[in-house]
């Protein structure tokens, strides 16, 4: 009996652990709605990033509202020579990658601590599995543009670095978890410290 319960907890949790499924065509009131919920517009334009930096535009929940409850969401990527979409996690979602313009070197760790990375070019695309930690980096000597595409409406975006050394967990953590002094950490800390 104690073994049934536990499964139907597991069951329901596993239920609720994604998007909510809709139970009308979308999230809105019908009557009160025209094309303009469905439309996304900030895309629009090219955009050049800094030097040496990477640079995303999000359309996921907070920026796209008609997204709620569709269960997709999508970001623009844009790479200058040099750059690199730190190794970070989507807790909700897998993103499905595809390169525009350029070429990108994309890798991912699964469960194993198994790494897989692969030299993308113009055309290509690469899946990254939920909760999985992946990156992307621009190796080449000319921008690179991709599109994301992200199996929920809010994907969630947890940067590594930032996570660990920008969060303010303890020194002396950090210093036996990294094996490293705290001297070290405390640099690595520095240049993820919040500029005010």
């Amino acid at each position: 009996m104690a073994y049934l319960l536990v499964c139907s907890l597991f069951l329901a949790v596993g239920v609720f652990a994604a998007d909510p499924e809709l139970v009308s065509d979308y999230a809105a009131d019908p009557t009160a709605t025209n094309a303009s919920f469905f439309t996304f517009t900030a895309f629009r334009g090219d955009v050049t990033a800094a030097p040496g930096t990477f640079m995303v535009r999000k359309a996921s929940l907070v920026e796209f509202p008609g997204l709620v409850g569709l269960g997709v969401s999508m970001a623009q990527l844009f790479f200058q020579p040099s750059s690199v979409n730190p190794p970070h996690i989507h807790p909700r979602a897998s993103e499905l990658l595809y390169v525009l313009e350029g070429s990108l070197a994309v890798g991912l760790v699964d469960t194993t601590n198994k790494l897989f990375v692969q030299k993308l070019g113009t055309g290509d695309a690469f899946v990254f599995p939920k909760g999985l930690v992946h990156f992307q980096f621009n190796e080449g000597q000319y921008a690179a543009k991709a599109i994301s595409a992200f199996g929920s409406s809010n994907a969630g975006t947890v940067s590594i670095p930032a996570t660990i050394f920008g969060s303010g967990i303890d020194d002396q953590v950090l210093s036996k978890a990294f094996k490293v002094g705290i001297d070290t950490i405390q640099t690595l800390k520095a240049a993820f410290a919040v500029k005010a």
